[in-house]
C-alpha cells in the first residue's frame, strides 16, 4: 500500500514505521499529537476514487497528513460506498492503534456521513457509528469529521 505526503512525496517505509518516526520527531520538538483518520470517495463515471488520510494534529500548532489513494470499478450504492469508506478508515486505525497507544496519542475515526436525514449519506450513519464504536474507536461524523469531509475530500476532488 503506497502512502504519500500532501506534497506528493511517496513515503519510503511502511506506514507503521513512518507514523512511529513522525510521532518520535514531533515529541522531540515538544508537540502533543492527536491522530484523526478518515476516508472519502468520489464517483467519476465508472470509477470510484477513494482517499484515506492520517491527519496529525499538533496541539495549537497546525497539522499535516499522510494520504493513500485507490480506485475501483465496482459499482456501489451510496450506503455501500459510505460503509466501504468507514471500513478503509477502520483498517487503517486498527493497524496503528497499538502504536498510538504505546505513545499515548489520541485517535479519532472520522466518517464522511451527514447526521442530517436530509442527505443521502445519512442512510449509513447508524451502521457506521456502530462499526466504529464497536471497534473501540472514537467516532466523529459531519460536521466534526474534518479528516474525511475536508482532508480526504480534497484528495478525491
Amino acid at each position: 500500500m503506497t502512502w504519500k505526503k500532501f506534497s506528493g512525496e511517496t513515503l519510503k517505509s511502511s506506514i507503521i514505521t513512518e507514523v512511529e518516526q513522525t510521532i518520535e520527531k514531533e515529541y522531540s520538538l515538544g508537540n502533543k499529537l492527536k491522530v484523526c483518520i478518515g476516508t472519502d470517495s468520489q464517483v467519476k463515471g465508472k470509477i470510484t476514487d477513494f482517499a484515506t488520510v492520517i491527519v496529525f494534529l499538533r496541539e495549537h500548532k497546525g497539522g499535516f497528513m499522510f494520504i493513500h489513494q485507490e480506485r475501483t470499478l465496482q459499482k456501489m450504492s451510496i450506503k455501500e460506498r459510505m460503509l466501504s469508506e468507514v471500513q478503509k478508515s477502520i483498517e487503517c486505525a486498527y493497524s496503528l492503534c497499538n502504536l498510538l497507544d504505546l505513545y499515548d496519542v489520541d485517535l479519532e475515526v472520522h466518517a464522511d456521513i451527514n447526521t442530517s436525514p436530509n442527505f443521502k449519506s445519512n442512510a449509513a450513519l447508524h451502521e457506521a457509528m456502530g462499526y466504529i464504536l464497536g471497534m473501540g474507536f472514537v467516532f466523529k461524523a459531519k460536521p466534526e469529521a474534518f479528516a474525511s469531509s475536508y482532508c480526504a475530500n480534497k484528495m478525491v476532488q
